[in-house]
């Protein structure tokens, strides 16, 4: 099952409480014996695909699917600034940091895991860049850092970049999953990145 999750909504029950997917697990049960569970992670803030095992054998299909890079994500993103190439690949390792001051974060540093990022700008325009991310490794915060250490953040990045009244402008656009039969979603445009995708050459009219 592939669920278009919006921005904001945290895939679990963070210890503050409030809404998350887990509440909406159970209307999702369709009568199996176990609520589904998420596959994969996808941060609070990013919007889209979002792929659940409805069964146990499922999710460890999934798991395994996920775990040897066999899956296919494209995500969406609207960059602060962008590089001056079309295409490239970005191959920095990461690792989580923490400060009193800051709290805790991914950087780039060479003790990291290996972190491999493929990118391609689908378009230009309003200091902004639109750009189409295939993350090769799922590191967490990856696309956002990779991104922000090459000079172009995500735009509406509050911890690697500055923040938008908008939010932030990532979207897990598409997924394709080698099971049986092949699985492939895709989530459409989200309201709140419409705008500045726009500027950059994006047409609603083209269809989400």
């Amino acid at each position: 099952m592939v669920l278009d999750k919006p921005a904001g909504l945290p895939v679990h029950r963070g210890p503050r409480g409030g809404a998350s997917v887990e509440d909406w697990l159970p209307a999702l049960q369709m009568g199996r014996r176990h609520l589904p569970q998420p596959a994969h992670r996808l941060d609070t803030d990013t919007a889209g695909c979002l792929v659940l095992g409805r069964t146990k054998p499922a999710l460890g299909a999934l798991g395994r699917i996920f775990s040897a890079g066999l899956a296919e994500k494209v995500y969406w993103a609207a960059l602060r600034g962008g590089p001056d190439e079309d295409e490239g690949v970005i191959d920095a390792p990461l690792r989580k940091i923490s400060s009193a001051a800051r709290g805790w974060r991914m950087e780039v540093h060479p003790d990291g895991q290996r972190a491999v990022t493929r990118w391609r700008v689908l378009g230009r325009g309003a200091g902004a860049c639109w750009m189409a991310l295939r993350p090769e490794t799922g590191r967490t915060h990856q696309l956002r850092v990779h991104c922000a250490a090459r000079g172009w953040p995500i735009i509406g990045d509050p911890v690697y970049g500055s923040t938008t009244p908008a939010g932030l402008q990532l979207l897990a656009r598409s997924i394709g999953l080698p099971t049986e039969p092949p699985l492939a979603a895709v989530a459409p445009m989200p309201p709140h990145m419409a705008a500045l995708l726009e500027a950059c050459g994006w047409r609603s009219s083209e269809g989400n």
